[in-house]
């Protein structure tokens, strides 16, 4: 059963708790000169960002489920692909 301080324990454990913690903990000064550079950030990268995201959610993807490896190379069987672009690509001795 949960008790009272592992609940706490657990609230102070989440990471967004955490940063609003901190943030709630700056002055006026620091909070506005944040905003500022934020601000700057989001502006000059957002078209960035926004462009690198698929591939960002690929890699994450890419790194946390070995399946996707597994239906890669269920798609490559799939297209019959001829035996010298498999060798380019340098599937040729894992596929046969």
């Amino acid at each position: 059963m949960d008790t009272s301080n592992s609940l706490n324990s657990k609230k102070s454990k989440n990471i967004f708790h955490q940063i609003n913690k901190n943030w709630e903990e700056l002055d006026e000064n620091q909070k506005l000169i944040l905003n500022k550079i934020w601000k700057v950030i989001t502006y000059k990268w957002q078209l960035q960002i926004l462009f690198n995201l698929p591939f960002l959610i690929w890699w994450a993807l890419d790194i946390s489920f070995t399946q996707v490896h597994q239906f890669d190379l269920r798609v490559i069987n799939y297209l019959n692909l001829p035996s010298w672009a498999l060798s380019m690509m340098g599937l040729s001795q894992s596929l046969n």
